[in-house]
């Protein structure tokens, strides 16, 4: 099999209302869409993406310049294919829009070398499970009120989801606890609720909302602190019962190193985009694992099923509804559980109705 053609297509998906958290304003997200066709009529897909679609042209741009290693080639050598194009960032570095590219590219040959098996990625990978524990990561934003939250917390539960992520980062202490008192009151204690204060705060700021949050039973307190301050993000650790998550912001199994070896955190949150591919979250997975320490995906949810489904220390993916609307297929959610499709390769393709719809 070989691959015999290279093609991009940007959209831009609306999200259903403009959302906020302590750093970020969105109103839509930009993807560089992936299709790699090859001889045998077989198509892998993956997607990157952009906030808010800034700066999408530019990635797209990244992507392209790395069509010459692809095409011609046969996908089932994806290793090869990842080291030449990391062999090649050398001079503008293995971070940023860089390794975007590099992710699409890997993730596009893994659904490949599934479809050409006939079988799902985490069943070529290697299957530790059938369903995987997920979170809502959807709803429950900065830039909405008490009511709000309390209303759409009781959605989320009849949606199917048994865990659920609030933002934090108000300028007091005492807002974001009184959210999250209003959460936990209305979802009662057997409900998971996790916190994100998307890096906002100082050191100080984060121990002392830590410890008053800490009668609310977090099952995380995700970035408190500036992703690239790791000591503080020990200290905030340290000073805290309720376990930290980060990694998110960081790219590939270096910077996941860095993180392990400080000592930050008590779960590590790889961003399959920031990562480097399935490729490299599959050696993140492994160095994580050394260190025992858990891992749970961040976003890009449908394509980070398979690494769920063959990692053992993967407990949980983030369910972010972003990409939903450019898929043919639906994830299966039932009782806070997301099942792993066993359709081959990544088990969702584009759909081109929707690409067409929402066409840059």
């Amino acid at each position: 099999m070989k691959i015999t053609n290279f093609k991009t297509t940007l959209v831009d998906v609306p999200l259903e209302r403009p959302i906020a958290t302590s750093i970020h304003q969105m109103k839509s997200v930009g993807y560089v869409l992936l299709e790699l066709e090859t001889d045998q009529g077989l198509i892998g897909e993956s997607c990157v993406m952009t906030l808010n679609a800034v700066r999408l042209k530019a990635l797209h741009e990244m992507l392209l310049g790395f069509a010459h290693q692809v095409e011609g080639r046969d996908p089932h050598f994806v290793a090869a294919i990842w080291q030449d194009i990391w062999n090649e960032l050398n001079p503008i570095g293995h971070k940023g829009f860089s390794i975007a590219a590099l992710t699409a590219i890997d993730t596009a040959c893994w659904d490949l070398v599934g479809k050409a098996a006939g079988l799902p990625l985490h069943k070529v990978f290697g299957a530790c499970r059938e369903h995987v524990k997920t979170y809502a990561s959807g709803g429950l934003w900065l830039s909405q009120s008490i009511d709000e939250l309390v209303e759409e917390a009781a959605v989320l539960i009849d949606t199917g989801f048994r865990a659920m992520k609030i933002r934090l980062g108000k300028p007091s202490v005492s807002e974001d606890v009184e959210r999250v008192a209003a959460v936990r009151d209305a979802i009662g204690p057997g409900i998971e609720l996790l916190a994100d204060a998307n890096q906002a705060l100082t050191v100080k700021h984060a121990i002392r909302l830590g410890r008053e949050l800490e009668e609310f039973n977090l099952a995380w307190f995700e970035e408190p602190v500036v992703y690239h301050n790791l000591v503080g993000c020990a200290e905030v650790r340290a000073a805290l019962d309720t376990p930290i998550a980060a990694g998110e912001t960081e790219y590939t199994h270096l910077g996941m190193r860095d993180i392990l070896e400080s000592g930050a955190v008590d779960v590590l949150m790889p961003d399959l985009q920031r990562i480097g591919g399935l490729s490299e979250m599959r050696r993140v997975a492994a160095l994580a694992a050394a260190y025992e320490i858990p891992i749970s995906t961040h976003i890009f949810t449908e394509y980070s099923l398979c690494i769920a489904g063959s990692e053992p220390n993967c407990i949980s993916v983030e369910h972010m509804p972003w990409c939903v609307p450019l898929f043919n297929e639906s994830m299966e959610l039932a009782e806070g559980m997301i099942t792993l499709p066993e359709r081959p390769g990544t088990g969702f393709s584009f759909d081109k109705t929707a690409i067409k719809r929402f066409s840059v």
